[in-house]
């Protein structure tokens, strides 16, 4: 039986028609969440990759919103860097931790393991790793070079890998604090949808975000019994300076929207959010999930009706 909905000018079936036809102005306006800040990282300890601009930046502050002291990593820019650690302390929460600044590259072993004994210096300790370093150098396949293909591996990958390993190596050491967290750390990496979608003229990308979620789920299962939790999540479109082609004029943001059925764009706050979420004690039992935060990119919106 074919469903109908009635429209001003006329009935379309929806057993025919393409969702995505309907008009903009017959679609619920877009409402933002508005969402307390709560202190339920109190007393923790962060760091953050590459988190002197976009969701790095974004995560650094909410974590340090909710209570965290959080050390902010970056590679390139300090005014950026320092810009990020005035805003994560000055966010008006009266629970709010402190942050401090670190230049490493994450792809660099010796600066990772300098980095780590800095956080030691400082906080004492560490209870939360958001690996979010990463970097696009976009070619067609024939057109790539090895220094393209390794650069974006030993960022997005390899700098996530080092990273953890030292987390790892801090939490097993440390154990649970149960004052502070019932669980021993929390070890955040920061994917895509691409690690399941393939991204032609992006393959160095979507490999490191394959090989991000499985190393992910590869380590939540080594370490679970150390009650270390490991996650992903895996951000869709975000508006960040580094896509703002796609979002900044009226054309590219419809062009955007049909790969997106939720129908807005994500936030740099909606993936911050989810993070303070999954490192908190509220979300003690999720253990190597892919959590995609994409407003359903991964829901394959080609096939809306029907493919």
């Amino acid at each position: 039986m074919s469903v109908t909905v009635s429209r001003p000018d006329r009935l379309v079936p929806m057993g025919s028609a393409l969702i995505r036809d309907i008009p903009p102005d017959q679609l619920p306006k877009v409402v933002m969440p508005q969402c307390e800040v709560r202190p339920v990282l109190k007393g923790q300890k962060a760091l953050v990759t590459g988190a002197s601009s976009g969701i790095g930046r974004g995560i650094a502050a909410a974590l340090c919103a909710a209570g965290a002291d959080v050390m902010i990593n970056y590679v390139g820019n300090d005014a950026a860097a320092k810009e990020a650690a005035e805003e994560a302390t000055h966010c008006g929460c009266a629970h709010r931790g402190r942050a401090i600044v670190h230049r490493a590259d994450v792809s660099d072993e010796a600066q990772v393991l300098e980095m780590f004994a800095r956080i030691g210096d400082e906080f004492g300790t560490i209870d939360i790793l958001v690996n979010n370093a990463g970097l696009q150098q976009d070619a067609r396949v024939e057109d790539m070079t090895l220094a393209q293909w390794n650069r974006v591996i030993g960022v997005n990958l390899t700098g996530q890998f080092l990273c953890a390993r030292e987390a790892v190596r801090e939490f097993k050491r440390r154990g649970v604090r149960k004052e502070v967290s019932c669980a021993a750390g929390k070890i955040l990496c920061i994917s895509s949808v691409h690690e399941v979608i393939p991204w032609a003229g992006h393959i160095n990308y979507a490999a490191s975000k394959g090989g991000v979620m499985l190393m992910m789920k590869s380590i939540a299962q080594e370490v679970a019994p150390w009650r270390i939790r490991v996650n992903s999540i895996c951000p869709g479109a975000i508006r960040t300076p580094i896509n703002r082609a796609a979002w900044e004029t009226p054309e590219a943001y419809a062009e955007l929207m049909k790969l997106i059925p939720y129908k807005r764009i994500g936030e740099v706050e909606d993936i911050a959010r989810t993070a303070v979420w999954l490192a908190s004690d509220e979300a003690d039992y999720i253990h190597g999930a892919s959590l995609f935060v994409d407003g359903g990119m991964t829901l394959y919106p080609g096939f809306e009706a029907g493919g």
